[in-house]
């Protein structure tokens, strides 16, 4: 009981300081990007079709509510909540991660509960890296999932005070790519990725990723507080953003991609289709509405966003997900530096 109490006090912490250091105005540099209007869209606003595909699944939107919580009494009730607004957005749900229920069968139903208040929905199971191929299973039937997420985390691994600190992962992720009939997405959360690290995830097999970009919640920033003597502030800005990933996922070939960190409003989800994105995720900012303000406010928001997309969508003249990402965007000088200095083609 008091391994478990430890572990659940720190998903309660998680939560906690996720809020604490919420900024409204994201560093994913969306705001670097620019659509070019069209005056005449020769379409109707009716035209627009948010399904797409991602491999097997289809979704009724392409926007999903990112991975968060679950593993103690007060996160199972937020899971709750999110099962509850999944179903009536349509838009799949990723679970916490689920390491906490592996090994120790008490802290299930925090996590199954996102299935309960969600039958019929699309659920992604949660698992870090590391983890066997028995545990990524035990993970999806926890869920009845309909894919798996596992997520790849060194950074906030090595800022935790009691985080591992041996890495060699990309064999395990192949097994498990391998032997599981669900979709096998690999996840950062909140590093993103550059294209060196997706050609060694492709080279196992990997057709789905989660670039999880910095701008959103910011895991070095939360796990350093959690330190004694907060000294890894300078790790604050580690990684690449949101943008950045995106521009180097186009590098690589042959893989289905899932943008997050730092979504804020319907603009950024477009912006992150038009880059090449197939669904687009947001956690942070849905947690921050939920606690502001209250579940059924949370729920209507997130359906004002999918007006908000088919709106944009309209204005653009594209009628579905796939055109979309046809649209060209226009970079800052900062972004053009980037792929000049990655050289990254766009």
């Amino acid at each position: 009981m008091e391994q478990l109490s430890r572990h659940a006090h720190r998903k309660d912490e998680h939560l906690s300081l996720a809020e604490k250091f919420y900024e409204p105005r994201a560093t994913s540099q969306f705001d670097q990007l620019r659509f070019i209007h069209q005056s005449l869209p020769e379409m109707s606003y009716d035209q627009v079709d948010l399904h797409t595909q991602l491999g097997p699944l289809t979704l009724p939107v392409p926007m999903m509510i990112e991975a968060m919580t679950g593993g103690s009494p007060r996160t199972g009730k937020v899971n709750a909540m999110l099962g509850r607004i999944a179903a009536a957005t349509g838009m799949p749900v990723a679970s916490g991660s689920q390491s906490i229920a592996l090994k120790d069968a008490r802290a299930v139903p925090t996590f199954s509960v996102l299935r309960e208040n969600n039958p019929d929905g699309l659920i992604f199971a949660n698992i870090g890296a590391g983890h066997s191929v028995a545990q990524a299973r035990a993970a999806v039937e926890m869920l009845a999932a309909d894919a798996l997420e596992i997520h790849i985390n060194a950074a906030q691994e090595l800022v935790m005070p009691e985080g591992d600190r041996d890495f060699h992962w990309l064999a395990e992720i192949g097994e498990i790519v391998a032997a599981l009939d669900v979709p096998v997405i690999v996840k950062e959360v909140g590093f993103g990725m550059a294209h060196e690290t997706l050609s060694q995830l492709v080279q196992v097999g990997v057709q789905y990723v989660d670039l999880g970009g910095r701008g959103g919640t910011n895991f070095a920033q939360i796990e350093n507080f959690r330190r004694p003597e907060k000294e890894l502030t300078y790790l604050a800005g580690w990684g690449q953003s949101t943008v950045e990933s995106l521009l180097e996922a186009r590098q690589v070939p042959d893989l289905t991609v899932i943008a997050t960190g730092g979504i804020r409003q319907p603009l950024d989800v477009a912006k992150a289709l038009a880059l090449g994105a197939t669904v687009v995720g947001s956690a942070g900012h849905i947690l921050h509405s939920l606690i502001k303000t209250d579940e059924a406010t949370t729920t209507a928001q997130l359906l004002d966003w999918q007006v908000g997309l088919k709106t944009i969508m309209t204005l653009l003249g594209v009628q579905n997900v796939a055109e979309l990402r046809q649209q060209r965007l226009l970079l800052s000088p900062e972004l053009e530096s980037y792929c000049r200095q990655r050289q990254l083609t766009y």
